[in-house]
């Protein structure tokens, strides 16, 4: 058993969520409040560790009204316990979950467990299918991802993403390294893609929203 696993992003026309140096303001308005008030709907929100590197996010639901019980789990699937003790995705606005591997330094480990629940889950990577059943064990039903980009291969290949909701902005910044929507080591041959089944669209404000399942 394991969550029901929604997949969000925000995307530029030629399928960037960040610029080579990491510039990543692309949703509109409109749309960023669409994602608060999807985190408010689910039970945790998960991200990788490069995340939290790039962005030191807080994780929470502040742009639309909530009161503080409104804020999801905060994952961090992160396989050698580099999270911050810092970083605000520890700070006391929300209970945090972070996802390590046997391979950790057990002293990194031993100051994460301060200020958050760690999960051992896999030898020398983060084991996502153990993680994710870990999670469903604490009571967790739906989660949002909100990638980056490689754990948002590792999640989809893995087979354990239900559904893809994607902002796609009216802009093109081009770049070949440039972050894309799915990183990771790629499908050799198109026949073997990842199908999806488009559920519905709808224009907000200057951005385009898509919304698929993936098919079994």
């Amino acid at each position: 058993m394991r969550p029901y696993v929604i997949l969000n992003a925000a995307m530029t026309l030629d399928g960037k969520i960040a610029t080579a140096t990491g510039s990543s303001e692309i949703s509109g308005e409109e749309d960023l409040r669409r994602v608060h008030e999807l985190r408010r709907e689910c039970d945790a929100i998960m991200v990788g560790i490069n995340t939290v590197l790039a962005d030191d996010p807080r994780l929470t639901v502040h742009r639309v009204d909530a009161a503080p019980g409104d804020n999801p789990v905060r994952v961090v699937v992160d396989s050698m316990a580099r999270t911050p003790p810092h970083f605000r995705v520890l700070n006391d606005e929300a209970p945090t979950v972070i996802g390590v591997s046997e391979s950790a330094p057990p002293e990194r480990v031993a100051e994460l467990r301060k200020r958050a629940e760690v999960v051992v889950a896999g030898t020398r990577r983060v084991d996502l299918h153990l993680l994710l059943e870990r999670l469903h064990g604490m009571g967790i039903e739906r989660l949002m991802l909100e990638g980056g980009s490689t754990l948002n291969y590792s999640m989809l290949t893995g087979g354990l993403v239900d559904e893809v909701r994607v902002c796609i902005a009216p802009m093109i910044v081009g770049g070949r390294d440039a972050r894309t929507l799915v990183d990771g080591e790629g499908i050799d041959e198109m026949a073997d893609a990842i199908r999806l089944e488009l559920k519905r669209s709808y224009t907000l404000g200057e951005d385009l929203i898509v919304e698929y399942t993936v098919k079994g």
